[in-house]
C-alpha cells in the first residue's frame, strides 16, 4: 500500500507540474537561420531558463504556423500567444505602423533608434487598444535596390516587375514606374526563379536568405530605411502570467532588443560581403539614382503626413528634436 501511495503521490506531483507549465506559440515569417529568428530562439530559451521551464515558448519560423500577413491577427485573436511582425506591412491599417518604412527618413542605426524612441509610446498605446503588448523591436539592415540590370537612375526601373512587401514598397514602385508584385519573404526565391520579380528593395540579410545573387546581378546600397520587426504578445496571455514570470519575459525581451540591434549591424556588414563573394556587384548608388530616390522619399513623406495627421506630425517633430 505504501508503494502504491508513493506512486500515486508521484503521479499527482507530475500532473501538477504539467499543469503549471504554460505553453506559448510564437509564429515568425523568416527562415530559422535568419538573425531575427535566431534572436527569437535565444529569447525563448532565456525565458525558459529564467522561469525554470514554467513558461515554454515555441518559435515557429519560416511562416510555418501562420503566413506573414496573418500573424498580427492571430496574436490579437489569441490563436497565438505571441508573434513577430514587420511593422511597415500594417501601414494601411494605421499610418504610424509605417513610419520606419518611409524612404530616407532614418537611414542609419542611430537615426533608426531615434525614430523608434519617438514612435514607441504611440505604438505601445495602439497595440494596447488592440489587446496586445509590445515586447521588443529589432531593425532590418538598411534597404538597398536589387536588380537584374544596371540601374543608374530611377528611369532604369521603369516597367520592371518590382517585389512589394508593404504599402510603402508598392508606392515606390508606382513612383518610379515599376510594376508592384506583392511577394512575402518566404516566396521570394520562387518568384525570382519564375521571373515574377526582376527588382526589389530589401536588405542584405534577405538577399542572402533568398540567395538573390542566383537571379539578380546588381545591388545598390542606397540605405533607404531600416524597417523594424516587432515581437508582440496577446495582453490576456501576458496578464495571465504571475508577476515573476512577467518580469522574466520583459527582462528577456529587453536583452533580445539590445542583442538584436547589435546583430543587425553585424549582419549588414557580413551579408553584403556574402553577396559580393557570390558574384553580385555591390555598389553605391550613382548621384542621379540617389537624387531620384530622395525625391521619391520626399513625396512619400508628404503623402504619409497627410494621412497620419497631427499624430504623425507630432511623432516626426519628436524624432527631429
Amino acid at each position: 500500500m505504501k508503494f502504491k501511495f508513493g506512486m500515486l503521490a508521484a503521479a499527482l506531483a507530475l500532473g501538477t507540474a504539467a499543469q503549471a507549465q504554460t505553453k506559448w506559440d510564437l509564429p515568425a515569417a523568416y527562415p530559422a537561420t535568419n538573425f531575427h529568428s535566431v534572436n527569437l530562439a535565444t529569447f525563448a530559451s532565456d525565458v525558459a531558463k529564467a522561469t525554470d521551464g514554467k513558461l515554454a515558448i515555441t518559435v515557429h519560423p519560416g511562416a510555418s504556423l501562420f503566413k506573414a500577413p496573418e500573424i498580427k491577427r492571430a496574436v490579437q485573436g489569441g490563436q497565438a500567444q505571441a508573434g513577430e511582425i514587420l511593422l511597415a506591412a500594417y501601414q494601411n491599417e494605421w499610418q504610424m505602423f509605417g513610419a520606419d518604412g518611409l524612404p530616407f527618413l532614418a537611414t542609419g542605426y542611430d537615426d533608426a533608434m531615434k525614430l523608434y524612441k519617438a514612435q514607441k509610446p504611440i505604438l505601445e498605446k495602439k497595440l494596447g487598444e488592440q489587446g496586445m503588448q509590445l515586447l521588443y523591436t529589432v531593425p532590418w539592415p538598411p534597404q538597398g535596390i536589387y536588380s537584374k540590370k544596371a540601374v543608374t537612375s530611377a528611369a532604369d526601373l521603369k516597367g520592371s516587375k518590382w517585389r512589394a512587401y508593404s504599402p510603402a514598397t508598392s508606392r515606390i514602385a508606382e513612383l518610379v514606374g515599376a510594376q508592384p508584385v506583392t511577394v512575402q519573404a518566404a516566396e521570394l526565391s520562387q518568384a525570382l526563379a519564375t521571373g515574377a520579380v526582376e527588382a526589389n528593395m530589401t536588405s542584405g540579410a534577405t538577399g542572402v536568405d533568398s540567395k538573390l545573387y542566383e537571379h539578380l546581378k546588381f545591388y545598390y546600397d542606397v540605405q533607404a530605411w531600416l524597417p523594424k520587426n516587432a515581437v508582440i504578445v496577446n495582453k490576456r496571455a501576458f496578464d495571465a502570467l504571475d508577476k515573476a514570470t512577467q518580469d522574466a519575459v520583459l527582462k528577456a525581451a529587453a536583452d533580445a532588443e539590445t542583442r538584436g540591434w547589435a546583430a543587425s549591424q553585424k549582419v549588414n556588414t557580413d551579408t553584403l560581403a556574402v553577396l559580393k563573394a557570390n558574384g553580385m556587384a555591390v555598389e553605391p548608388p550613382s548621384a542621379t539614382l540617389k537624387a531620384d530616390m530622395m525625391k521619391v522619399g520626399d513625396t512619400m513623406l508628404k503623402e504619409w503626413l497627410e494621412k497620419a495627421g497631427p499624430e504623425g506630425q507630432a511623432m516626426l517633430d519628436g524624432y527631429k528634436k
